[in-house]
Parts: structure tokens; C-alpha cells; sequence
């Protein structure tokens, strides 16, 4: 359904109206740490709000075995997180239009020390036209924003005219396996909206993600007859010089992918984690590093991690230490494809709608080179996979925070979305 001007100026006054009760929800959701592991609180949080709008609510664990047996599945390890997903369903009266998932990750990264932020990572204070707080911009205000479009609408008396799934999910930080969850779950739309910090643009394509672990032993002596020995941590730097090499030629066939050719380096390998050795006077018997690196859209994530194993083998071959005591590689995070988000579709025609009479000017695209939970929605429920979200700042740093004006422009745009794209129906 077409939106007449007045009822697009009657919903945007209701976030407006709204916008206050949206900041201090962030608040609270920003104050409740939620790291890996520790989502239990904050999903319970979700799982009571979804209740209090009426929503049916499904909540659930992931099913190991299910997700280990599809190839978008990462591994689980000891620190893979237990908390609970929570969908919130909306069903209409009349199904007369077209269903949506609305979907947030809630787990966010460790905040790093805390002597580098100006305040406590978890205060969620304003200053200006920024909240500041470990998730704040990635992407607890993205969560709150997908309530309160729909609040907005039932503020001016409607509500959408289709079924809506709102999720809440964990595991987008390390794994997906959440977001794939809920997909395994039986969960499907004719669309999907994911509004991640994307400084109010569209993303059209998407890295993939894995995860490695490199493990390097020495030979421990004494200091004092270090060259009896092998250094592991010495060995391991020579391993991360030779994988550097092969992000190197990964980012050499840039050309070959459209929409990344005009990016310098789109293909990152970060040595995230490090660890080796036991005592300062002892030639440390053991190394590892824990790694992250991209992948263009199409890479096949097990042939990658066959390259990655390949390669390191290759290059212990060539060591004159390791030849003889090979490295061992572990995935323990991450196999995650990319996706390209074809243009020309029903959704983002609409999206667009929606942001110009938000916003005011054209909707934009771009290509993200983080990993994105709509890779799910984009490969296997095979539908218009929509990532777009407010500006943010400094987010898996220190100080990040998201611009509340934004945040409203962005709640503004996803209530017209929804009610353009599911239509719209009495309370």
C-alpha cells in the first residue's frame, strides 16, 4: 500500500512523541552488560517487553546438532554462549500484507580497559546528541528501534497488516550461529530489516568471516641456553609474517568482485589475541594466536579454511624449526560466507521510500566489510535482506556511542517501511 503525506507526517510525529521513552529503553539495555555469555539478563528483559506489547513469544535454545550439520554453522566452543533467542510474533487480523522479520544481536564485545573510556562502559550517559556505552551503537539501539517503530504505529492507532517476527538474538559477535537459529527454527518472511550502525545508508554487500586459532610449540631451556631452544613465540610471529602474505594476495583479487574493487585493502586479517609462554627467564614452550579474516561474496568458507590450513602448512615446511614441530590450526569462531544484496527489489524500493520522506535525501548503499548477521537471511532464507541503521561511533572501541537524532531519522524511516511494506490495519 501507497502511504498518503498525512499519515507519513501522523507516524513520524509518533516516534517523535515516542522518542523519549525509545532513549531511556537504550539506557537500559546499554546498562545491562552483555557479553558473551552474559545475554540471559537482557534477553529476559526483551522476552518481558515483547509480553507487555502483546507479542506471542517464542523463546528457545540453539540446537547444536542442527547447526553443526548446516554449512553456514560455525563451531561451538566453551565460550560459545548459552542464552536463550527470543522472537516476538505480531499476527493480523487479515493477512493482507507482506510479512517482515525485524531482527538484533544483543551481545556485544568486551569493553576493553577501562581506564581508555571517559566513563564507566556501561553507564549509557548523554552528552550532546550521543549515548555513550559499550553497545549502544552496535547494536542495542538498533533493538530498541525495531519496538519502536512498531509502538509508533499503534500510536496512531494501527498496526501492521502482516506477520511480524522481531528477534532477538545472541552469538552475532563470534559465531551467527543465533541468526542462523532462528532460521533453522522455521522462521521466514517476505523480507528481512537488520538496523546495524550503518550511518543511515543500505548495505549491498557483505564480507564473509572465519575465525582461526594458531598454535606454535617450542622447546623450553633455560635462558641462559637459549639457542638450545625454540622460541614459540618467536616461531608464531614468523606464522603471522607468512599469513600476511596470503592477505596480501587475497586482496590482490579485489578486481574480480565488483563491489569491493574500489576499496584498498577490503580483505582484513586481524591477529585479534595472542598468548605464549609461562615465565620471563624460560624459552616459551607454547604460542597462539587467535585470527579473523574476511572473505569476498562467493568465497566458499570451508575451501578458505582449506587455503588457510594449506598455507601454514606450506610455510612450516619451509622453517627450519617448524618443519619438524608443524604448527596446528583450529577454527573456533566464525565460517561465515558473504552476500551481495542485488539491487532492483520490492524492499528496498520501499526502504528507499521510507528514507527520503525520513531523511530528506536519496538513500544511499555501500559495502561493509565487518560481518553481518543478514548473511543468514540473504543465503538461506533466500529473501531482500535489508541492513540499515542510525550513526554510530567508536563501536568494538572505547567512547562508542550513537547520535540520537540519528536514531530517530532511522526509527522514522523503519516505521513508514513497515507500514508501506506490511500495510496497515486498526488497533
Amino acid at each position: 500500500m501507497s502511504l498518503t503525506p498525512d499519515l507519513k507526517s501522523r507516524i513520524l510525529q509518533a516516534v517523535e512523541d515516542g522518542f523519549d521513552d525509545q532513549v531511556a529503553y537504550l539506557q537500559k539495555l546499554v546498562r545491562l552488560p552483555s557479553v558473551r555469555g552474559q545475554e540471559h539478563a537482557i534477553q529476559d528483559v526483551v522476552f518481558r517487553e515483547f509480553q507487555t506489547r502483546g507479542l506471542k513469544v517464542d523463546r528457545f535454545d540453539m540446537d547444536r546438532d542442527a547447526i553443526a550439520a548446516h554449512p553456514g554453522g560455525s563451531p561451538f566452543s566453551d565460550t560459545h554462549s548459552d542464552a536463550p533467542i527470543v522472537v516476538g510474533i505480531h499476527h493480523p487480523r487479515d493477512e493482507v500484507g507482506r510479512s517482515l522479520i525485524l531482527n538484533a544481536h544483543l551481545d556485544v564485545v568486551p569493553e576493553g580497559p577501562r581506564e581508555m573510556w571517559q566513563a564507566d562502559p556501561y553507564s549509557a550517559h548523554i552528552e550532546g546528541d550521543w549515548m555513550y556505552g559499550r553497545g549502544a551503537g552496535d547494536m542495542k539501539a538498533g533493538s530498541g528501534a525495531n519496538l519502536a517503530a512498531l509502538d509508533a504505529l499503534r500510536r496512531v492507532g494501527l498496526r501492521p497488516a502482516a506477520t511480524v517476527y522481531v528477534q532477538s538474538v545472541v552469538e552475532e559477535e563470534s559465531t551467527g550461529n543465533g541468526a542462523l537459529m532462528t532460521y533453522l527454527r522455521g522462521y521466514t518472511a517476505d523480507a528481512v530489516l537488520i538496523p546495524e550502525p550503518e550511518a543511515e545508508m543500505l548495505v549491498r554487500a557483505n564480507v564473509g568471516v572465519v575465525w582461526f586459532q594458531v598454535t606454535v610449540q617450542g622447546t623450553p631451556v633455560h635462558v641462559a641456553h637459549m639457542g638450545e631452544g625454540a622460541n614459540a613465540i618467536d616461531a608464531v610471529y614468523r606464522v603471522v609474517g607468512s599469513l600476511r602474505e596470503l592477505e596480501t594476495a587475497w586482496n590482490a583479487q579485489k578486481d574480480a568482485h565488483p563491489h569491493f574493487a574500489d576499496y584498498d585493502h577490503p580483505i582484513n586479517l586481524n591477529i585479534g589475541k595472542i598468548a605464549g609462554g609461562d615465565w620471563a627467564s624460560s624459552v616459551p614452550a607454547w604460542a597462539t594466536i587467535d585470527c579473523r579474516v574476511s572473505l569476498y561474496p562467493g568465497q566458499n568458507a570451508a575451501e578458505a579454511m582449506q587455503i588457510i590450513s594449506d598455507h601454514v602448512a606450506a610455510y612450516a615446511h619451509s622453517d627450519p624449526y617448524m618443519s619438524n614441530s608443524p604448527p596446528t590450526v583450529t577454527f573456533n569462531g566464525f565460517t561465515a560466507e558473504g552476500y551481495v544484496l542485488e539491487p532492483g527489489s520490492e524492499a528496498e524500493a520501499v526502504l528507499g521510500r521510507a528514507h527520503e520522506a525520513a531523511i530528506g535525501a536519496p538513500l544511499q548503499s555501500f559495502t561493509a566489510t565487518a560481518y553481518l548477521d543478514t548473511r543468514v537471511y540473504a543465503l538461506y532464507n533466500q529473501i531482500p535482506a535489508l541492513c540499515y541503521g542510525p550513526i554510530s561511533r567508536n563501536i568494538h572501541g572505547y567512547d562508542e556511542s550513537v547520535s540520537l537524532s540519528s536514531l530517530k531519522r532511522i526509527t522514522g524511516a523503519m516505521a513508514l517501511f513497515i507500514a508501506e511494506w506490511c500495510g496497515v490495519e486498526e488497533v
